[in-house]
């Protein structure tokens, strides 16, 4: 293995939609290419909006991607000379996508993950609680809110043009046509319960 005990680390990055979290991943990818360093990308089988063997930005940038079902199918994929494993929309995957990365960066290996911390209803989204927890360093990236102008941190989810009820799958893949960043104050779910009694 190229890597001492010591190097394993994971990084998360996260926030709303169009905050440009895959941005953020392709770039460190290409910074981890030009130091010759052995890299995988991985990507859920779900998230089928641009291509199935890249991961691209909403500003098109991309980078070549495994897809797959889910998370310990990342395993099957490690060599000895992996020094750094990426994995884009983990909040789509299912649970075991913590111990994978724990067990990674136990091996020496720099695992970076990116995803929604939210869902639409404002709500920590999948695995994302528990990656946030473990991570040795966390990027919260935030979008612009296209009401306010002020920093998003929310997922907007739009049917016809309002607001998605709190009902609604958690799932829906989509971009722009479904899907807008807003503050905190101009986020919408409509028929949303009140979660605190006084």
């Amino acid at each position: 293995m190229n890597n001492s005990f010591n190097e394993g680390r994971i990084e998360v990055i996260c926030g709303p939609m169009f905050a440009g979290k895959t941005e953020e991943i392709i770039r460190r990818v290409r910074r981890l290419n030009y130091a010759k360093k052995k890299v995988l990308v991985f990507k859920p089988k779900i998230d089928n909006r641009f291509a199935e063997d890249l991961i691209v930005s909403h500003n098109n940038s991309k980078t070549e991607a495994i897809e797959i079902d889910n998370a310990l199918e990342i395993l099957l994929y490690i060599k000895k000379d992996v020094d750094a494993v990426v994995v884009d929309e983990a909040q789509f995957f299912d649970a075991a996508i913590v111990d994978v990365a724990q067990h990674l960066a136990d091996r020496g290996i720099r695992v970076i993950i990116g995803g929604l911390d939210n869902n639409f209803k404002g709500e920590p989204f999948g695995p994302m609680p528990q990656l946030l927890a473990i991570a040795e360093e966390v990027t919260k990236l935030t979008a612009i809110c296209v009401i306010s102008g002020k920093p998003a941190t929310r997922t907007q989810r739009l049917i016809d043009g309002k607001p998605a009820s709190y009902n609604d799958p958690i799932v829906l893949i989509g971009a722009s046509e479904s899907y807008e960043p807003r503050a905190r104050s101009y986020h919408e779910v409509l028929n949303k319960p009140v979660k605190v009694k006084k």
